[in-house]
């Protein structure tokens, strides 16, 4: 079962998702948080205690979600994480959908969606598939699996094909909330440039990617934090198609999520960076591509992350950050 609030969770504080994933855990212990904004459950054992099926099971978490913190949610059910995500995702927010069980109904559900709505394929396998005509899942998984190892390799072809048949293994694992890393940046004065904020952004991505890199860690998902004069703040969360530490891939969030704001003139005080879900960078896998750019961006990184570990994590970086290291910065 996915289980999703209405709205972005930039709309939720902390302490009412803290709240939501409580009612969950009445539900079953198993519940496995996705960052930024949604989590998954394995019901089946409360299926037996309750004696309810899972549609009647998430009937009441949306009545108390309702009734408790006045947020809605969308549910998707099905035999699999990957299945309930895509069917949570299927239609408008705000209801519970049910995907049959069985091998044909998960092939009928699938087969028309783009083969971007595959978990794992980011937009540069969608489009090195769509090449080849493989453009919907129903296509993918009608290929031969030897077909799909030549475009991909041998272990990615043979996962493509067992997602694009609605096969997917992944266990829902229990755990605490995310681990996650932040950065503040506290200005001098109200801050009404919004190029001083870029500036200042894009040093807080910059460092939080050095840092999970040093540890061998990657982020599922950034929010950013923006703090005003008048106390008042504004959040917003953006999740990645696959965990990163890249810093142009924060810093690209961080961005996209300052312009989403649509500030203006707004006396900003701080803004914050938060990288949520980081895991185990071992355990993430990552997208190949087929960009040169992409790959040299990355030996770049790598050479500046070797600078650091020598000479200190203030011996290298973006040449137009704003300087994190006056008085204020965090």
């Amino acid at each position: 079962m996915h289980f999703h609030p209405g709205g972005a969770r930039g709309g939720l504080d902390e302490e009412t998702f803290d709240g939501l994933l409580g009612l969950l855990a009445e539900v079953t212990p198993v519940v496995q948080v996705v960052p930024p904004d949604a989590a998954l459950m394995d019901v089946r054992g409360a299926v037996r205690y309750f004696g309810h099926d899972p549609a009647e099971l998430a009937d009441l978490l949306r009545v108390r979600t309702l009734a408790r913190y006045g947020v809605d949610c969308t549910i998707g059910i099905a035999a699999n994480p990957m299945l309930a995500r895509m069917a949570a995702q299927h239609g408008p927010a705000g209801a519970v959908r049910a995907l049959p069980e069985g091998d044909a109904a998960a092939a009928a559900f699938l087969a028309d969606k783009p083969v971007a709505a595959l978990y794992g394929v980011g937009p540069a396998t969608a489009r090195t598939l769509r090449t080849y005509g493989l453009d919907t899942v129903g296509r993918v998984a009608a290929a031969p699996v030897p077909a799909l190892q030549r475009i991909l390799g041998a272990a990615a072809g043979r996962r493509l094909h067992e997602r694009a048949r609605g096969i997917d293994p992944t266990p829902v694992t229990p755990d605490a909330r995310a681990a996650s890393l932040g950065a503040e940046h506290r200005f001098r004065a109200d801050e009404l440039d919004p190029e001083h904020r870029r500036r200042a952004l894009l040093a807080l991505a910059d460092g939080l990617g050095a840092r999970m890199r040093a540890g061998g860690q990657v982020a599922r998902a950034l929010k950013l934090t923006v703090r005003y004069a008048d106390g008042s703040s504004s959040t917003r969360s953006r999740a990645f198609a696959e965990p990163t530490a890249h810093g142009p891939e924060l810093i690209a969030a961080a961005y996209a999520l300052h312009e989403a704001l649509a500030l203006q003139r707004a006396r900003v005080r701080a803004v914050a960076l938060r990288a949520e879900g980081v895991c185990d960078g071992r355990s993430a896998a990552h997208q190949l591509t087929f960009d040169p750019a992409d790959e040299k961006a990355r030996r770049v990184e790598a050479a500046m992350d070797r600078a650091r570990a020598r000479f200190g994590a203030g011996a290298v970086g973006p040449a137009a950050a704003l300087d994190v290291r006056e008085p204020g910065a965090a």
